[in-house]
């Protein structure tokens, strides 16, 4: 069965039942404690490449559930400039306490943009989240790309947009100078600020969609050209690419998985809930090296 607009659809033992009409699914029917053949997840691989994010309620994962679910999805990687959990190299706790006045991801971004090979998915397990507020909200970089003007799709093409993790994560950044107001484990470095290009219209390994790969937090400009020519187009394009018509927002839930594509989405982490706790546990799938749309 295929869905249709909001029309639960089946795939396998899997129901898969669209959240919005841009991108983002909710599927039931899989216990992701009791997975462990890489081959049980091909369910999910086609929720992602349909839907670009699905949303798994009521799995009550621990950590060694959502490492294992990580390999199986391709296998786990690094997140730079944040620090694990002691004990388990490559899960990093999102947390926001109550006295806190920032959170984690407040701004849209693709995971990673800075790294050679960024992850291909990531995934994010709830453990105490507000009963209103926290919600989080991804952006479809297929339709943002899709709707420009065959104009810039032309003058896009073939350009290359440098990424880096300095302004957020560099020392004297952002978090370094904010650290005082969130309790998450933020390690800034001066490698932060090594650059990396990436095409800025990449073409999806899966899919071969072409999508629109540039962020607010991690473009600096554009290849061979200075930030200042490069901040109006960039500027123009960061508004585009989040435009409300190419959004979903999850209501989080405890034990709600989310699972998202970063070579086609944005996300944004929103800051609405001042005074309550919020915890939550990441992991990243190793990704490949980006390569340019044809």
């Amino acid at each position: 069965m295929t869905s249709l607009g909001g029309t639960m659809a089946t795939q396998g033992s899997l129901l898969v039942q669209p959240v919005a009409g841009a991108l983002g699914a909710t599927v039931r029917g899989l216990d992701l404690t009791k997975v462990v053949e890489r081959e049980e997840l091909d369910g999910i691989r086609q929720a992602l490449a349909d839907h670009l994010v699905v949303f798994l309620p009521e799995q009550d994962l621990s950590l060694d559930d959502l490492e294992r679910i990580t390999d199986l999805l391709g296998g786990r990687d690094v997140t730079p400039f944040v620090h694990p959990l002691e004990d388990r190299p490559y899960v990093i706790r999102v947390v926001k306490e109550p006295g806190d006045a920032i959170n984690f991801a407040n701004a849209w971004h693709t995971d990673l943009s800075y790294l050679t090979a960024p992850p291909s998915y990531t995934l994010l397990h709830a453990w105490d989240v507000p009963d209103h507020g926290g919600d989080t909200v991804w952006s479809n970089q297929y339709l943002a790309y899709e709707s420009l003007s065959r104009g810039l799709k032309s003058t896009l093409a073939g350009m290359k947009a440098v990424h880096s993790a300095g302004m957020a994560y560099g020392t004297g950044g952002l978090l370094d100078k904010a650290k005082s107001l969130t309790s998450m484990a933020i390690a800034p470095s001066p490698d932060a600020y090594e650059e990396q290009a990436h095409p800025a219209v990449i073409a999806h390994p899966v899919t071969h969609r072409s999508a629109l790969y540039v962020n607010p937090i991690y473009t600096t400009r554009f290849q061979g050209w200075t930030q200042a020519e490069s901040q109006p187009l960039l500027e123009y394009l960061y508004r585009h690419a989040v435009n409300e018509n190419f959004t979903c927002r999850l209501r989080w839930d405890v034990h709600t998985l989310a699972i998202w594509d970063n070579r086609c989405t944005m996300h944004n982490a929103l800051n609405d809930y001042s005074g309550v706790r919020r915890e939550m546990f990441r992991t990243s799938v190793k990704g490949q090296v980006p390569q340019p749309a044809v």
